[in-house]
């Protein structure tokens, strides 16, 4: 089996000790990928790599910046069949969900390579006689980008794809979970013509990611962190880079609410949460976890997304036979199937699934979902979405509110207006009317509040969040007058 390296000023190199761990197979238990493990001179080396390379990728022209992410973009969607393999043997993907992930990351690619023009700066009236004030973006230095396994490309490509449409240089860290598939991207950018040094992806073992993610952040030529993952190593991430002064954006967890009113075309929105809550088996950031239904609707509607749920079957994504594939491992399908355990405990109606096989899991239906229940508060990120019953539009909103996350949130109801108002109510970074809490686009500004996270990957929002506001002056004309 292939050994991959580190990639450090664009060549493949052995960790320090030529240490390496192995990412298995979640299905079948087999060794799915061998990667280095880097030291701490490996990260710093890594990291200097970027920095040496800073100054002239910088000063690079729009459209040589914006040449290398298109022809990127083109190379990415033409090695398909290779995130395919890597995400089904890594992380027990389906190819469907594989090659989303693929389209989805190519259109990031272009979209970023739009934006190397769109980065602008203001002219601003001074005080001043003969003076011109400026504010101006500037390239922030090197970029450490940290991406999940959930939905690798997608969130692999956006990590990275703006910080260097902007100028900077970028150190990636891969996941442990898919150490292959986030080397894939970087070898795509490689290939369509970054610079050496600009990109460099470092790889390690489970047990070193503290001490490497720390070393990382405290490099002085470190100047901005973008993390997507869980809450819980979120917090990390924010308390360490705020000790070294590190601005940082977080995409983290979340809880996404699905309010469907009494006026809601009930089709539509079991559809709608049937997607949101099932698809890549509930492991996305926004996938539907609590659906809060008026309870004038609440047994027609359970009714019509349980029997949905009876047909979204889980199987081993590699016979690709079946719309659900595998959970990314056996402790993520024991931690759910002992919350769908607690809730029927306390008096949850299981309406369809709930059983587990490994880390095969069908579609699960929980209703009658009370507060005392683990998975009324817990994210599941598993196939299981949750029914709580409202007695009024107050009610609703108070449930939707009810959670320390904010990521995303919809809203279903004929009236749009009125459903715009709930909306408008939800403590979310996003939410969408008629629509499911599972959506994203290139151009969007992405990101929650709450425990969910801060700061917006997307679009024109991307560009602030990876470059530096200077206020600049010149001294046009006549003398500036002291008063000494």
């Amino acid at each position: 089996m292939e050994h991959l390296g580190l990639l450090i000023d664009n060549q493949d190199v052995a960790a320090t000790g030529g240490v390496t761990f192995a990412r298995m197979n979640p299905i079948s238990g087999e060794v799915a990928t061998t990667a280095a493990a880097a030291t701490l001179d490996d990260v710093n080396r890594a990291v200097d790599s970027a920095a040496a390379a800073f100054p002239e990728w910088s000063k690079s022209s729009p459209k040589t910046r914006r040449t290398i992410l298109l022809k990127a973009a083109d190379l990415l969607e033409g090695r398909g069949g290779d995130f395919v393999d890597a995400m089904g043997a890594e992380i027990g993907a389906t190819a469907g969900w594989a090659m989303f992930n693929v389209g989805l990351a190519a259109d990031m690619l272009r979209e970023a390579a739009s934006l190397t023009t769109q980065i602008h700066g203001d002219i601003i009236p001074t005080n001043r006689p003969g003076s011109m004030a400026m504010a101006i973006r500037q390239p922030a230095g090197v970029v450490l980008a940290m991406a999940p396994w959930n939905a690798p490309v997608i969130l692999g490509v956006r990590s990275l794809a703006t910080p260097l449409a902007c100028g900077n240089t970028v150190v990636m860290k891969t996941s442990e979970l898919c150490p292959r598939t986030h080397r894939l991207i970087v070898e795509v950018l490689h290939e369509a013509g970054l610079p050496k040094g600009v990109l460099n992806a470092v790889s390690n073992a489970p047990d070193d990611a503290p001490e490497v993610v720390e070393t990382l952040i405290a490099h002085p030529a470190i100047r901005r962190v973008n993390f997507t993952g869980s809450t819980r190593v979120g917090r990390i991430i924010a308390e360490t880079a705020g000790r070294f002064l590190k601005p940082a954006l977080l995409e983290l967890g979340g809880k996404a609410p699905f309010v469907v009113l009494d006026d809601a075309d009930l089709d539509e929105a079991v559809n709608a949460a049937a997607f949101g809550a099932y698809m890549n088996q509930g492991q996305i950031c926004m996938s539907t976890e609590r659906i809060v239904a008026d309870e004038k609707i609440a047994d027609e509607f359970v009714a019509r997304l349980a029997a949905k749920a009876k047909t979204l079957v889980a199987g081993d994504p590699r016979k690709g036979n079946t719309p659900l594939g595998s959970l990314v491992d056996a402790g993520a399908a024991k931690r759910i199937d002992q919350l769908v355990k607690d809730a029927v405990a306390k008096g949850a109606v299981l309406a369809a699934g709930g059983t587990v096989d490994g880390t095969i899991m069908d579609a699960t239906v929980l209703d009658k979902v009370t507060p005392a229940m683990r998975i009324y508060g817990e994210e599941s990120f598993g196939p299981v979405v949750t029914v709580v019953r409202a007695g009024s539009i107050d009610e609703a909103v108070r449930i939707a509110n009810d959670t320390e996350y904010g990521l995303s949130a919809a809203v279903f109801g004929q009236d749009t207006n009125r459903a715009m108002a709930v909306g408008q109510r939800i403590e979310s970074g996003i939410c969408h009317i008629n629509g499911p809490t599972v959506h994203d686009e290139a151009q969007m500004p992405f990101g929650g509040v709450k425990s969910s996270g801060y700061g917006r990957f997307g679009g024109k929002w991307g560009i602030a969040e990876f470059t530096e506001l200077r206020w600049m002056t010149v001294q046009q004309s006549g003398h500036i007058h002291y008063p000494f």
